[in-house]
């Protein structure tokens, strides 16, 4: 231990971490830029700030102040002691409705104290698009604004006093007429009102340098205002009073649709006069929503409120008469609404790739220019980007002047990087000559602070240094930032990263195969640290669980990236922090769907695990659910599942069965099933080919099916639910689709010698005999060989139906009930086998039990259920595969209602393992436990996935039901002959 460390554990309250995962998880925030921290403390209160900042001034280790990590210039970076004030420092301490304000502590997230003020119609006016997960004392350190600046501003409009203590540990209590100024702050401002009164340009949004304007007598000399956007260079933040304003009983949304950006942005200036709550702006390039849009190749969004839908609308629709337009559209449907803006508030993830699927980066994330130079502005900065060869998409606050752009720098290389820095120099220029502002929103951290003399003037920024140096003479905190900037193109969080591909066994192939792309994916937007869960989303279950950033996808992509690094975590594959990190992640892919940018921590998971346990003794649980498809595989061939059943109730059997096995004590052991579905499915197959033939004596002529598919008999069904594909036989059958079961035979298919069939037949003498199946298992405990070896199986069970001469529709499409497997086929396979071209056509054939009917018996109606459903969406349904189809499908059924978000929480295996029942629990009790215990009398609790249907037979006694097995209660018996 450090005497760094045993100096601040001697004194602090709160959790001090010097480990390489308390380290590793803080390097970066959202920006381009790395550091590496000596610790990082989560202070308890202000008194534990007051103690690290003593420790630390003894020692000259600077200090940086961190919230949500979510800043895109990288000043939440540093490379002394981080204080983290998300853990304690987070609460809401009180809400006055009366004077409309709130006092609220630095680490709180922006929607808590959005929700705690909607009850008295009240909001906290900026709302950045990471409102989720964004917390206040970053707010006020980046003086953040959001879509609705146009009416109410900055965060500095909303702020009124603040508790700050100084890096020398004095406590002020900043207010206007200079309350709290630090001794000299007031003499320096007086000393130079000339230039405070002429040396900043107007306009809503500048956000660059330090606010001394604010303290100007005639601006009511407010220290608060001016301490907003110093980046944690001056003070840090213990307690915050802010304002509040009303918010709109009613609001509508007008989404302007126009040939392209350019216009969109010379209208946005002339919709400010209508009074909109926003005026936002996007490109075609960054939607990837299936919402739909109005025509056009640019939107604005422009909100309009009111105390009534009618009067928010009839603003909304006076916009858009007023609007030179291509189309619109005009939504008061707050759910439509919601779905809009996700658009919106999801491109600084979506941004982050271009259309090609390249990678683009911030660093001038955030320019201002005055709103009626917008058009003008982007023109010019257009030529900028073309005469450096470089592309990207502008998108923002096009009412505020304030864009936003993902820029394709090559940061990598050395060239690529000098390119970068020339840019950024000409291009601060250009925004200065249009009289704009370097940062319009994110701050100048280490982006753009070395640029500010080009704003400012080498004098204005001498005195920005000397304000600093009468607020931290000692320029101990969040030193580099603002003034005496670090060089802009230090600290490049990609300089670590090794320079050629490393060996992995998935092929990446949106990343290149790379998988160090992949990893880059995350951006630190933090989407996956939302503390709640909408009925659409899935992202990131463990998080929500334990709070812990660790567990969260950002947190498990900056280990991995540290772990490529190699400087913080040094042993690799072999990391026991990277395994521990990941070992809570359940797999549920909500990130491959959720993530703006689209990071599949499960399969990065699946691969650690390949590499991690290379050589060496797995889990247990590795070895009995990982190998599951295996024992109970025996378990059929035996016919031994009444034995195992019975062992499986005695007590003291169980308890040493899961002890040996790696299963969590609290959980019991699913019954095996006495007959698999597959044998059930030959016993009736066999019925009605001897009630064909007789049929067929008697001259009766069985109009046969129109469609057939190949049901697959995946591990859960065939042994543990087969009821499920018994009810799934009947459905399709009575939709009209026949079903057939894949062979269990390797087929041998021989080609001529120009390539052509030849023929396929079976080896006479030895044929070889084996079974389907995706190698869930396998993939989701890391066994990705054994895996492979499985998965290459399979497709040469299935070779006659993935020929290459059949074409998409020639081929029978495999039907798959259960959720995963299907997930499985459809992405894992062809990413684990990327250059077996059979991979792509099975996943190409996948259909899940919805999508069969309603492709392959669209004039089939449902049979009426006629009764409310309640339940959750399965997690890799939700990311993979999508329910539209099902949703279709309830609705035709008479099944009522929505299912949750979120996930079960048992996740496979995830659930069953020994230590993981706490986390498991956590998450079923989020959403789906709650939605089943408050479901009305007679509501059918709808369960595709038999992970789901354990967890609420296991935790709420409740029986889950697959769709196709509620649908086959609605037939009548007579439909479908029974053996």
């Amino acid at each position: 231990m450090t005497d760094l460390e045993s100096a601040l554990r001697a004194v602090v309250r709160g959790e001090v971490g010097f480990d390489v995962t308390s380290r590793a998880l803080v390097t970066m925030d959202a920006s381009n830029y790395r550091r590496v921290p000596l610790g990082v403390v989560a202070p308890r209160d202000a008194d534990d700030v007051a103690a690290v900042l003593a420790v630390c001034r003894e020692r000259g280790v600077p200090v940086v102040p961190r919230g949500g990590g979510t800043s895109i210039a990288g000043q939440a970076t540093g490379t002394g002691v981080v204080l983290d004030f998300t853990r304690h420092m987070n609460r809401l301490l009180s809400i006055d409705p009366e004077t409309r304000t709130a006092v609220v502590q630095p680490g709180l997230v922006l929607d808590r104290l959005q929700d705690a003020a909607a009850p008295h119609g009240l909001r906290f006016g900026p709302d950045p698009s990471t409102h989720s997960r964004c917390t206040l004392g970053g707010m006020i350190g980046n003086n953040s604004c959001g879509s609705h600046s146009v009416a109410w501003g900055t965060t500095a409009d909303s702020v009124r006093e603040l508790d700050v203590m100084t890096a020398r540990g004095e406590r002020l209590r900043l207010g206007q007429e200079w309350a709290g100024a630090p001794e000299g702050l007031r003499a320096l401002v007086e000393g130079d009102l000339a230039r405070l009164r002429t040396g900043f340009p107007e306009l809503p949004r500048r956000i660059s340098g330090y606010a001394l304007d604010a303290l100007l007598p005639e601006k009511g000399a407010d220290v608060a205002r001016s301490f907003c956007g110093s980046e944690g260079t001056l003070g840090v933040l213990t307690e915050a009073v802010v304002g509040l304003v009303e918010a709109p009983r009613a609001r509508a949304l007008a989404v302007l649709g126009y040939a392209s950006e350019g216009p969109a942005a010379e209208a946005a200036a002339g919709l400010l006069p209508f009074s909109p709550l926003t005026v936002e702006g996007m490109a075609a390039d960054l939607v990837t929503s299936a919402v739909e849009l109005p025509r056009g190749g640019a939107w604005l969004f422009v909100e309009t409120g009111g105390d009534t839908e009618a009067e928010a609308r009839a603003r909304a629709e006076a916009i858009v008469r007023a609007a030179d337009v291509v189309d619109a559209l005009v939504v008061t449907d707050p759910a439509r609404q919601r779905a809009l803006w996700r658009i919106r508030e999801d491109a600084s993830g979506t941004a982050t790739r271009m259309p090609d699927g390249s990678e683009a980066w911030p660093g001038w994330e955030d320019c201002a220019v005055p709103p009626a130079r917008l058009g003008a502005y982007l023109r010019d900065f257009r030529g900028l980007l073309g005469e450096h060869g470089l592309r990207g998409t502008p998108y923002g606050h096009f009412g505020d002047g304030c864009i936003h752009v993902r820029i394709d720098f090559d940061l990598m290389t050395e060239p690529g990087v000098a390119r970068f820095r020339r840019f950024s120099e000409e291009l601060a220029e250009l925004v200065v000559a249009h009289g704009g502002s370097l940062s319009g929103e994110h701050g100048d951290g280490q982006a753009r602070a070395e640029l500010l003399p080009k704003m400012y003037g080498e004098e204005m920024v001498g005195l920005f240094e000397r304000a600093k140096g009468v607020w931290d003479p000692d320029d101990l905190l969040n030193p580099g930032m603002l003034v005496r900037p670090a060089p802009l193109d230090s600290n490049l969080r990609f300089s670590v990263l090794p320079r050629k591909p490393v060996d992995v066994v998935f092929g990446y192939p949106s990343d290149g195969g790379d998988f160090s792309a992949a990893v880059r994916r995350c951006v630190g937007v933090a989407k996956c640290r939302t503390t709640s869960v909408s009925e659409s989303a899935v992202m990131c279950p463990s998080f929500r669980a334990t709070g812990e950033e660790e567990h969260s996808t950002r947190g498990r992509a900056r280990l991995l990236h540290e772990m490529l690094a190699g400087e913080v975590v040094t042993d690799g594959w072999r990391s026991t922090e990277v395994r521990d990190a990941l070992d809570l992640c359940l797999s549920c892919k909500g990130c491959r769907s959720d993530c703006p940018v689209e990071v599949d921590m499960a399969t990065y998971k699946a691969e650690f695990l390949h590499h991690h346990y290379a050589g060496r003794r797995r889990p247990a649980a590795h070895y009995t659910m990982g190998w599951l498809p295996v024992w109970l595989r025996a378990v059929a061939l035996t016919r031994t599942a009444p034995l195992v059943n019975a062992l499986a109730a005695v007590r003291p059997l169980a308890w040493v069965a899961k002890r040996l096995g790696g299963i969590a004590a609290e959980r019991e052991i699913p019954r095996v099933a006495t007959e698999t579905f597959s044998r059930w499915w030959r016993r009736r197959f066999r019925a009605q080919v001897r009630r064909m033939a007789v049929e067929w004596k008697a001259g009766v002529r069985p109009e046969g099916p129109r469609n057939a598919v190949l049901l697959w008999p995946d591990t859960f069904t065939e042994h543990l639910s087969p009821s499920v594909g018994r009810a799934a036989v009947r459905v399709l059958e009575a939709a009209g689709v026949g079903v057939l079961l894949p062979p269990t035979v390797v087929p041998e298919v021989s080609r001529t010698a120009e390539g052509d069939l030849a023929g396929i037949g079976v080896h006479a003498w030895s044929p070889r005999r084996a079974r389907v199946c995706c190698g869930l298992t396998y993939i989701s405990t890391g066994q990705l060989d054994r895996a492979r070896a499985v998965l290459r199986r399979t497709l040469d069970l299935l070779e006659p139906h993935l020929l290459p001469e059949l074409t998409a529709e020639e081929r029978t499409p495999v039907v798959v009930l259960e959720p995963s497997c299907a997930a499985a086929l459809r992405s894992d396979l062809p990413e684990l086998l990327p250059d077996d071209p059979r991979a792509a056509r099975l996943a190409a054939s996948v259909l899940t039990f919805a999508e069969a009917l309603e492709s392959l018996a669209p004039d089939w109606t449902p049979p009426r259920v006629d009764r409310p459903a309640v339940g959750q969406t399965h997690c890799h349904q939700h990311a993979v595969l999508g329910d539209a189809p099902d949703r279709r499908l309830r609705e035709a059924a008479g099944l009522t209602g929505d299912l949750t978000g979120g996930c079960c929480g048992l996740a496979g295996n995830f659930g069953f393992e020994k230590g993981h029942f706490g986390v498991s629990q956590t998450c079923a009790e989020e959403q789906l436990l709650p939605a089943v215990r408050k479901a009305a009398d007679g509501s059918v609790v709808l369960a595709d996935g038999f992970s789901c249907r354990t967890q609420l037979e296991q935790l709420a006694g409740v029986r889950g039901r697959h769709l196709a097995e509620v649908l086959a209660e609605g037939l009548r018996g007579d439909e479908v002959g029974e053996p």
